[in-house]
This record gives C-alpha cells, sequence and structure tokens, in this order.
C-alpha cells in the first residue's frame, strides 16, 4: 500500500497522520479539511518535522479537493462535531451522519478498492452510515474504538498495578462508550490473570473508569481526546498496510455471531491487507452476554433513532 487519506485535519485527524507519517510504512498521507488552509498548514507542519524524525512519508493537504485523494489504498474518518462538556456521543448523531456520508461518498467516488476506519462519533453508527454511503463490502469497513478504549483500560491498571503497560493485555467488546464490555476474564498481566491481582472491587472500579474514559477528558479539556484516538487509528492503519495480522478489537460489521447480524459492533478481529479477515467469536459467561445484549441494543436503538430522523428529513 502506498497511499493514506485522513479525512479531518482537526485534533484527531492531524494526529493519525502524524503517527502514520512517523511509521514511515507509506509512501503518501493527504490531509483533508473543508476549512481553508487547515490541512495545508498542518501537512506543511509534518513535512518539515520529517528530517527531525527521520520519515520519508510524503504529507500533503487539500481544502475540500477531494482529486488529491485519488487511488488512496486506506482512509481514516475524523471528520464531525466533536464533544462540548455535557454532551453525550448519541447527540452527535444527526449532524455527525450527514458529514460522514457526505465524505465518504465523495471519497469512494476516486478510491473504490480502499478500506476506511471511522473514528467519528456516535462510533458504531458512523462505521454503519460509511458503510452504507460507500456500498462497499463490510469487510472494508471497521470503526476505531475498541483499541482506544483497551488502551485506556491497560494505562489504567498500569498506573494501579506499578507495571509496564506493554505485559498488559487485556480485551473490551460490545459498542463505544457507556455500555462497552469490559471483559476481567480475558485480562493478564505478563499471563497473570488479572483476578489474581487485583480485587474485584477495584477491577470494577477501574473498568467504570474506562467507560467514561472520553467524558473525563472533555471535562478536563472542554473538547475530545485526540493523542489516544490518533495513536490508535495508526495502529490499525499500520496491521492492515504490513498485513500483519494484529488480533485488535474493532467495531465491525457482525452477520451472525454472538447472535447479531446487521449490526457494527466491537468484538476482537483479525486484520490484514483485506481489511477484517476474520471476526474472532471469543466464549462469553451469562453476565458477560447479558452486558453484550445491553450494548448491542444501545447500538440498535441509535441506529433506530438515525432512521427516525433521516425518515423525518426526507
Amino acid at each position: 500500500m502506498s497511499k493514506a487519506t485522513v479525512i479531518g485535519a482537526g485534533n484527531v485527524g492531524a494526529t493519525v497522520a502524524e503517527c502514520v507519517a512517523r511509521k514511515d510504512m507509506i509512501n503518501e498521507v493527504v490531509l483533508i479539511d473543508i476549512k481553508p488552509g487547515l490541512s495545508e498548514g498542518k501537512a506543511l507542519d509534518l513535512a518539515q518535522a520529517a528530517p527531525i524524525h527521520g520519515y520519508d512519508t510524503r504529507v500533503i493537504g487539500s481544502t475540500n479537493d477531494y482529486a488529491a485523494t485519488a487511488d488512496s489504498d486506506i482512509c481514516v474518518i475524523t471528520s464531525g462535531v466533536p464533544r462540548k462538556p455535557g454532551m453525550s456521543r448519541d447527540d452527535l448523531l444527526a449532524i455527525n451522519a450527514k458529514i460522514v456520508h457526505s465524505v465518504t461518498e465523495a471519497f469512494v467516488a476516486r478510491s473504490p478498492n480502499a478500506i476506511i476506519i471511522v473514528v467519528s462519533n456516535p462510533l458504531d453508527v458512523m462505521a454503519y452510515v460509511a458503510y452504507m454511503a460507500s456500498g462497499f463490502p463490510s469487510h472494508r469497513i471497521m470503526g476505531m474504538a475498541g483499541v482506544l478504549d483497551t488502551a485506556r483500560y491497560r494505562c489504567f491498571l498500569a498506573m494501579e498495578l506499578g507495571v509496564s503497560v506493554n505485559d498488559i493485555q487485556c480485551l473490551l467488546m460490545g459498542g463505544h462508550g457507556d455500555t462497552m464490555v469490559p471483559l476481567p476474564r480475558y485480562t493478564s498481566v505478563a499471563g497473570i490473570p488479572l483476578t489474581e491481582l487485583m480485587d474485584m472491587s477495584r477491577i470494577h472500579a477501574i473498568i467504570e473508569r474506562v467507560k467514561m474514559g472520553g467524558g473525563e477528558l472533555v471535562k478536563l479539556m472542554g473538547t475530545s481526546a485526540w493523542y489516544a484516538p490518533g495513536a490508535g487509528a495508526a495502529e490499525m492503519v499500520e496491521a492492515i498496510v504490513k498485513d500483519s495480522k494484529r488480533v485488535l478489537p474493532c467495531a465491525a460489521m457482525l452477520k451472525g455471531e454472538y447472535g447479531y447480524s446487521n449490526l457494527f459492533i466491537g468484538t476482537p478481529v483479525r486484520l490484514g491487507r483485506g481489511g477484517v479477515e476474520s471476526i474472532i467469536e471469543v466464549a462469553l459467561d451469562e453476565e458477560e452476554r447479558a452486558l453484550m445484549s445491553q450494548s448491542a441494543a444501545h447500538v440498535r436503538a441509535n441506529l433506530d433513532a438515525l432512521k427516525r430522523i433521516q425518515d423525518a428529513q426526507a
């Protein structure tokens, strides 16, 4: 793969472009935005950082001219209105659906063979919007949520235990947001089950902090996070570009797995050059299945709400 597009040159999009460029794994990154000069300026800044960091990736910017994105191999969509204090992800539903639908159509018209990673919120619904707008097979559309959520989970566990984040393996499933489903049974530190290192009351307290991780940052900064989301999307890009078959939690279209169909929701997948090359279905106990059901119902409710909004506007 030789070319990537990042749609949206705000904090998240610019961070995606920087992380991808610094990995020096792709020839060209195109950063595109509707605000005049924003993407061009950030692209030029990243180009000037290349001699310092030692990458040869070419970064260019474009103001709403999708001709520059033609023949991209992969695209990361970060466009949309960011969360403000007091705003839930669901509040973003109608306006961001219009934005994601529009930019997806503009992109796929020029790159019909690309793979698309959606970062815009509400994530699970926006992945579905991009899927419908693109006409792509579902394995070429996915959402970046689980990589971010597991990063927060690993971060908080490392803080609590005083260990390296690199020794923590964990898994979260379900929708992105308050209904995500962390799985302590599938969490370990250097192979040691988490439940042997921490009592369940502390584990549940950390899980609650992970669930509210985005909101915590919004309260502190007045806007959504960008460093970790940008790095998370770049990790997915790397797995696809390098065809590394990484097993990562992503929002993927389910087709009967876990008993759900026609729904983008967080699940472990194998990522490679073909996109979502397989969905890994892990065994869930009764409590975990109940939490997954609640999460799926929440995502489905958001999809139904979007359909009602769209029908009313038609």
